[in-house]
C-alpha cells in the first residue's frame, strides 16, 4: 500500500516583497510633480494652481491676465483712433471728432502715450502670465517640503555662573530621521 500526502500544506509563506503601487505610494516626494505642474500652467493658466490644489489662486491668475489683456486692447483702441484722427487731418479733412479740441502736436502726443501704456499693459499680461508659471512651480516644491515637529525652536533661559544672572537665548532643535 503506497500512501500519498496529498492533503493541505500547512506551512504558510509571506512574501516581504511589497508591489510597485504600494512602494509608489509609500514616497511622499515626487520629482516631477514641479515640472509638471509649470508646464500645466504654461499651457493653460491657473491649470497648474489645480494640479497643487490652490483653487483660490485660479480667480486671482485670471484676474492679472484679463486686466491686463483687457488694457492693452483698451489702449490699442484710444491709439488708432488718435492715429486715424491725425491721418485724416494731414489728408485735407476736418471732420475728425478731435477737431477743435487737439492740434496736430496733441495728436502725435496722445499717440505716443496710448502706445507707451499698451506696450506697459502687454508687459504686464506677459508678467502676469510667467508669474502664473513660476508660482505653480514653487507650490509645488513648497507641498513637497517637510514641516512637522521634527524642527522646533524655543527660548532658553541658563543662569550665568560668572555674573549672577539669567542669560536668554533661542535654541533650534533639528531631528534628522
Amino acid at each position: 500500500m503506497v500512501a500519498t500526502g496529498q492533503g493541505q500544506d500547512s506551512l504558510n509563506i509571506k512574501s516581504t516583497m511589497t508591489s510597485t503601487k504600494e512602494a509608489f505610494k509609500l514616497d511622499l516626494y515626487d520629482p516631477l510633480a514641479p515640472a509638471r505642474s509649470a508646464f500645466y500652467s504654461a499651457i493653460l493658466p491657473g491649470l497648474g494652481q489645480a494640479y497643487n490644489g490652490s483653487y483660490w489662486k485660479i480667480p486671482l491668475v485670471y484676474a492679472g491676465i484679463g486686466t491686463s489683456f483687457y488694457l492693452v486692447l483698451y489702449n490699442d483702441k484710444l491709439y488708432n483712433q488718435y492715429r486715424d484722427a491725425y491721418k485724416r487731418r494731414l489728408a485735407g479733412f476736418t471732420d475728425d471728432e478731435y477737431q477743435n479740441i487737439l492740434n496736430n502736436e496733441g495728436l502725435i502726443n496722445a499717440q505716443k502715450q496710448f502706445r507707451q501704456n499698451k506696450e506697459f499693459a502687454i508687459l504686464a499680461t506677459v508678467g502676469f502670465y510667467l508669474l502664473n508659471i513660476i508660482d505653480a512651480n514653487v507650490d509645488a516644491h513648497l507641498r513637497q517640503f517637510d514641516v512637522s515637529d521634527d524642527l522646533s525652536l524655543r527660548p532658553n533661559f541658563e543662569p550665568n555662573y560668572l555674573s549672577g544672572n539669567l542669560d536668554y537665548s533661542l535654541t533650534l532643535n533639528f531631528k534628522f530621521n
